[in-house]
C-alpha cells in the first residue's frame, strides 16, 4: 500500500512541471490586467488592453484543472491517456470538483487506460485504431460516467449542506462565524467548498451585509502569503521549483488569485490545507469581531480602500499569514533529492524522448 501511494505521488509530481507554466503565465496576465482595471469590474471591458490581459488570464486559469488531470493521466499511462485526461478535466470543472476532482479524474483515466490496454485485444489489422479511437473513447466514456455519477452527487449534497450550515451559523458567535467562512474559503483553492463560501458571501453582500466578504477576501490571500512566509522560515522544506512558483504566486495573491499555490499544495495536500485553513480561520474570526465590512466583492488589496477599517483588515491578514507560515514551516517535511528531480521547471522533452515515457506499449 505504501508503495502504491508513492507511485501515485510520482504521477502528481510529473504533472506539476507541466502545470506551473500555465498557472504562472495566466496568473500574471490576470493580475497585471486586474491592477490596471482596478477593483470594480463592472466596466472592465472598456479598459482595452488591460481587460484583454485579464480575460486571457481567466481563460488560461480555466485550463488549469484539465492540464492537471491530463498530465496526471499521462504520468500513469503515457500519451494515450492525454486526450481523455483533458476531457475529464473539463468534466471536473462542470461538476465543480475543483483541482482535487482533477487529480482524482487524472488517476481514474490513467488506470482505465492501463486496464483497457491489458484486457482489450484487437487483431493486428485493427491495432492502429487502439490509441486514436478505442482507448480515448472508452477511457473518456467510463471516466465521465464515474465522475458525474459517483463524484457529482456528493459534491452537490456537500454544497447544499454547507450553505445551510453557514446560514444557520450567522446568528451565533461572531468569531466562530467569521472563522468558518474564512476556513471554507481557503479550504480547496477554488474547489466546491470555496465556491459555496464565495456564493454565500456574494449573497450576503447583495443583501447589504459585507462582513463575510472580508473573511473571504483575506482567506483568498492568506495561502500564497502564508506559504511564502513558511518558505522564508524553512528554506530546506521547499524545492527550487516551489520557490520559483512563489515568485508569481505572491503577486497573484495580492489581487486575490489563490491558484498560484496549487502546485505546492498538490504535492503536500494535507499539511498545506491544514496550515492555510488554520490561518484563514483566525483571520476570518478577527475581521468579524472587529466589524470590518467590504463594499466590493473581490479585488484583494485593490478592495482595501473600500473596507471601513482597511488597517485592521491588513492586521488580520498579517496575523493569518504568519500563523499559516509558522505552522507550515513546522509540519512540512524537508525536501529530498527525489523531490528536486521531479520539480524541474525548465523541463522540456524532445519529441524523440516522448516514446520512452510510455509506461505501457500497445502490442
Amino acid at each position: 500500500m505504501k508503495q502504491k501511494f508513492k507511485e501515485i505521488k510520482s504521477y502528481i509530481l510529473t504533472d506539476i512541471s507541466y502545470m506551473i507554466p500555465v498557472i504562472v503565465a495566466s496568473g500574471l496576465c490576470m493580475g497585471i490586467g486586474r491592477a490596471f482595471i482596478g477593483a470594480d469590474l463592472t466596466n472592465a471591458a472598456s479598459a482595452g488592453a488591460a481587460y484583454w490581459l485579464y480575460r486571457t488570464g481567466q481563460l488560461g486559469m480555466s485550463m488549469m484543472v484539465p492540464v492537471l488531470c491530463a498530465y496526471i493521466a499521462y504520468g500513469v499511462a503515457g500519451r494515450a491517456a492525454l486526450a481523455s485526461g483533458f476531457v475529464i478535466g473539463m468534466v471536473s470543472i462542470e461538476i465543480q470538483a475543483g483541482f482535487i476532482g482533477g487529480m482524482i479524474g487524472g488517476l481514474v483515466v490513467g488506470y482505465l487506460v492501463v486496464l483497457i490496454r491489458k484486457y482489450i485485444k484487437l487483431p493486428k489489422t485493427l491495432q492502429g485504431i487502439m490509441p486514436i479511437i478505442v482507448i480515448p473513447f472508452l477511457a473518456t466514456a467510463i471516466a465521465a460516467v464515474l465522475m458525474f455519477g459517483v463524484l457529482g452527487y456528493p459534491i452537490v449534497l456537500l454544497q447544499q449542506t454547507l450553505t445551510n450550515f453557514l446560514t444557520q451559523l450567522s446568528g451565533g458567535s461572531k468569531f466562530l462565524y467569521g472563522g468558518i467562512v474564512g476556513a471554507l474559503s481557503a479550504f480547496d483553492f477554488g474547489g466546491p467548498v470555496n465556491k459555496v463560501a464565495s456564493a454565500f458571501c456574494n449573497a450576503m453582500l447583495a443583501d447589504g451585509n459585507g462582513y463575510p466578504k472580508v473573511c473571504q477576501i483575506l482567506a483568498s490571500m492568506i495561502p500564497p502569503f502564508g506559504i511564502a512566509i513558511s518558505a522564508l522560515i524553512a528554506k530546506n522544506k521547499y524545492t527550487k521549483a516551489e520557490k520559483e512558483t512563489l515568485k508569481s504566486a505572491v503577486p497573484m495573491g495580492c489581487v486575490m488569485i489563490t491558484e498560484g499555490v496549487i502546485p505546492i499544495a498538490a504535492r503536500d495536500l494535507v499539511r498545506v490545507v491544514f496550515a492555510c485553513v488554520t490561518g484563514s480561520f483566525v483571520a476570518g474570526g478577527l475581521t468579524m469581531i472587529w466589524d470590518i465590512y467590504s463594499e466590493l466583492p473581490n479585488g484583494g488589496f485593490l478592495a482595501f480602500p473600500f473596507f471601513n477599517e482597511p488597517m485592521m483588515a491588513l492586521l488580520a491578514l498579517a496575523i493569518g499569514s504568519v500563523i499559516t507560515g509558522v505552522i507550515l514551516a513546522i509540519i512540512k517535511k524537508p525536501v529530498t533529492e527525489a523531490d528536486e528531480e521531479f520539480d524541474d521547471i525548465g523541463f522540456e522533452v524532445a519529441d524523440s524522448e516522448l516514446d520512452d515515457l510510455n509506461i505501457v506499449e500497445v502490442d
